[in-house]
């Protein structure tokens, strides 16, 4: 995205910033590149742009993306603070055979007043992710393979999908038995058996 907003409309500009997003930008986009809330609707009500939540957009000549259930959710909550996690996570890495029903995001508390599209699941956390528990795929912010198994296994995803999503992910070099394990240390101990049991059967 450029560094100063742009006095009059600029279409390569918010092609630029929605190119991040797998072609879908919000109205901070819009604006930043000189789009009144006023002109989007016009462009809106014309069929340049599609709307696919509120406050989320494409342009109408980019295809939808497959993942468009999950990224309009999470450019509508907000790109900065939200992240995927959970089942949905699970989903985006691959990992297990779960199928989840919501788009499951997770903020810090302190933003918990932020309004969520329906279908969306929002889980909070005082303690700050760090560099290592978050990856980028496809522009989307997900949680990483370790924090989103233990996320998965504290909300009660069955036993089955987490020893999958275990065995998945130590076999394509995504976490490591040692990361598992030291990570589930501040976790229930229903968690913390889970996750040694997932190892053991994996063979690590």
């Amino acid at each position: 995205m450029h560094d100063r907003k742009s006095k009059k409309p600029d279409f390569q500009c918010l092609a630029d910033a929605a190119s991040q997003y797998s072609g879908y930008f919000t109205n901070a986009d819009a604006e930043h590149c000189g789009f009144s809330r006023a002109l989007l609707e016009h462009h809106d009500n014309t069929g340049r742009f599609v709307r696919i939540l509120r406050g989320v957009y494409r342009f109408r000549e980019s295809p939808a993306s497959p993942r468009e259930d999950v990224i309009g959710p999470w450019l509508a909550v907000g790109r900065d603070v939200a992240v995927v996690s959970h089942e949905t996570a699970l989903d985006l890495h691959d990992l297990s055979d779960v199928i989840p029903s919501r788009v499951h995001l997770t903020l810090p508390r302190s933003r918990r007043y932020l309004r969520a599209p329906s279908g969306v699941t929002i889980h909070t956390t005082t303690r700050a992710l760090e560099p290592a528990d978050v990856t980028v795929r496809d522009g989307i912010r997900l949680t990483a393979a370790t924090q989103t198994i233990l996320d998965a296994a504290d909300a009660g995803v069955g036993p089955e999908q987490i020893e999958l999503a275990v065995r998945q992910s130590l076999e394509r070099g995504m976490t490591t038995a040692m990361r598992l394990r030291e990570n589930a240390g501040g976790r229930s101990a229903r968690v913390r058996t889970l996750i040694d049991r997932a190892i053991h059967l994996a063979g690590r």
